[in-house]
């Protein structure tokens, strides 16, 4: 008798087991995070490209949007994405960065609040953090990490210093989550235009300073959600997204002033500077006048002057965008200004 209850004792306990998964959630430590000297050294070589440059970190969802919760009930992206948002910017201060944050706890801020906050700042970038979820219900098993960017390459609005900055944060934050860029795009940066054609994101459509919106893994798979509550994990992906700020700052990103308008009695020249430590790729030069692309200007690579022209001085007041890059790649910051043309 007393060999029989031990007999179904112990198939009772195999067949727990058997029903019974435990879950082991891994991940690594970037070298820099785990050593004083790689710490410090990586703080040498690129805080004195970080602090030149202000930064506006918003923290997705919080207050009254805490609605996106993970399959355990554990993860809420509100959360997670604040988490992820202070530890960035721990990182940039102690670069020595200027840094603005839409909200440092969990309270609402809404989309509208979130694009005017960051254009009345002084802001250089404005860095967006949420976590994703599938389109399908039910879908525990989707998971990637991505940066979106705004518009698409065909449309006027698009700035391709924005899509420079996503890459460089994607490639890092992917690197340091171990996560894939998803099979939807070749280096895991995606436009806004695929979740909302021909309008995309609201908080970056409305924001006016260079803007990205990443989206660190899916809180909606059922191992990822784990990782997402653990704050030393939330601390290697703002160290992913860290890593890639620095090395984009460090590549220079030309900027463009205009700085005198030559009046004629028969033409106009716009006379703009770019600025750049970097030498300038003259092929990579993009002039538009009133949303047309033109060909009429002239580049003087040993003063980095740009000279527009103009026959007809009776266009008085024209929109003027350009953009450009230099022999790293990095593109020129937004530059659209309407040029007074007979008043000067």
């Amino acid at each position: 008798m007393i060999n029989k209850l031990f007999f179904l004792l112990a198939l009772t306990l195999v067949f727990i087991g058997c029903r019974t998964q435990r879950i082991e959630v891994y991940f690594d430590v970037p070298f820099e995070l785990q050593d004083t000297a790689s710490y410090n050294k990586f703080f040498d070589r690129f805080e004195n490209h970080i602090s030149n440059y202000t930064y506006f970190i918003d923290a997705g969802h919080g207050g009254e949007d805490r609605r996106s919760v993970g399959p355990r009930k554990l993860a809420v992206e509100a959360d997670v994405n604040l988490s992820v948002a202070l530890y960035l910017k721990n990182f940039l201060e102690e670069a020595g960065a200027k840094v603005y944050m839409t909200r440092t706890a969990d309270s609402t801020v809404s989309l509208s609040e979130r694009s005017r906050l960051a254009n009345q700042s002084s802001a250089d970038f404005f860095i967006s953090i949420h976590h994703n979820a599938p389109g399908r219900a039910n879908d525990n098993w989707t998971n990637y990490t991505s940066t979106f960017y705004h518009a698409q390459e065909t449309d006027y609005e698009y700035e391709p210093m924005e899509r420079d900055l996503a890459r460089y944060i994607q490639r890092d934050l992917a690197y340091a989550m171990r996560n894939s860029g998803g099979t939807g795009s070749f280096d895991g940066t995606y436009s806004d235009y695929i979740i909302f054609p021909k309008r995309g994101f609201a908080v970056l459509r409305e924001t006016n300073i260079p803007a990205v919106l990443v989206e660190g893994g899916f809180w909606t798979h059922h191992i990822e959600e784990l990782r997402l509550i653990d704050t030393t994990f939330n601390k290697i992906q703002a160290w992913g997204i860290f890593r890639g700020i620095a090395r984009y700052v460090s590549n220079s990103i030309p900027r463009i002033e205009h700085i005198k308008t030559i009046v004629t009695d028969d033409s106009t020249a716009v006379k703009f500077k770019v600025n750049d430590v970097i030498k300038i790729d003259s092929n990579s030069i993009t002039v538009f006048v009133d949303s047309v692309k033109q060909n009429n200007f002239l580049f003087e690579p040993k003063k980095n002057e740009l000279i527009l022209n103009f026959n007809n001085v009776e266009i008085n007041s024209p929109l003027i965008k350009i953009f450009l890059k230099n022999i790293n790649n990095n593109h020129s910051f937004p530059f659209e200004e309407t040029i007074h043309l007979l008043n000067n």
